[in-house]
């Protein structure tokens, strides 16, 4: 059965002190809850990973790396390699963040080098793909989310790629206020499955879950994780508030 995932990407934000207390307090909050539909995962900066993974209860939450490099090992200073993030303890790592791809010049041949690091580390890669406004406007974005799945994951075996967890970002509503409506959403979802299973077939295709990462928040998740394609959400701003987030987290 295809799994439903609310992954918060924590990002650049809060010390190490506050991101201890905000996963604590989401901690505690799905315990209160109690049975939800979705699996959650937790995204902090790379310092807060181990602290993290000692602390929460696994059976209720998932911890992930922001990034991880693209090479094993070396003299690349300042880079995290997917050993390191494995060893903490993280089971995920995302894969091709919009802001990786547009403000760190990360193409998809490094994207596909950081998939099979990280795949051979035994971590779960949630791989994002995405167009930018012009590229939506220009009526391209079909061909682009095409391009960026091929080159950064179609090299893939059968069996790898069924570890691979898909975030769609449309980038142009990232940050921006504007957030895709859900027949957009539900269309670029519907096409990304059609890709997969030309590729892989539709017992890989039907078990892929695939989020939505642009700008979903608690007043729209529920209209958004509707769609019969939208597995989910890659969260952001939402996921620093540990109420905002769970609300998310229950609204399927």
């Amino acid at each position: 059965m295809r799994k439903k995932i609310v992954a918060g990407n924590w990002k650049m934000n809060n010390s190490l002190k506050e991101g201890l207390e905000l996963a604590g307090r989401i901690n505690e909050l799905l315990k209160m809850r109690g049975k939800k539909e979705a699996d959650v995962i937790l995204a902090p900066p790379f310092i807060f990973l181990s602290d993290i993974t000692k602390m929460i209860d696994p059976q209720l939450i998932s911890v992930a790396a922001q990034n991880c490099a693209s090479e094993e090992k070396g003299a690349f200073t300042g880079e995290i390699s997917a050993e390191m993030v494995a060893s903490t303890g993280a089971t995920h790592v995302i894969i091709g963040h919009s802001e990786r791809r547009s403000y760190f010049g990360e193409d998809d041949r490094m994207l596909n080098k950081k998939v099979n690091i990280a795949l051979k580390n035994n971590l779960y890669p949630i791989f994002c793909c995405g167009e930018i406004l012009n590229q939506r406007e220009k009526g391209i974005h079909f061909e682009v989310i095409q391009k960026q799945l091929e080159n950064g994951l179609f090299s893939l075996d059968s069996s790898e790629f069924s570890r691979v967890i898909i975030a769609y970002e449309p980038v142009w509503a990232i940050g921006t206020g504007v957030t895709a409506t859900p027949e957009q959403a539900q269309e670029m979802h519907q096409h990304i499955r059609g890709l997969v299973d030309k590729k892989y077939g539709s017992s890989i295709s039907e078990e892929l879950t695939i989020l939505y990462g642009g700008s979903c928040k608690p007043s729209n998740a529920g209209e958004l994780f509707k769609n019969p394609d939208v597995d989910g959400g890659l969260i952001g701003g939402a996921s620093l508030v540990a109420e905002d987030f769970i609300s998310i987290i229950y609204s399927f």
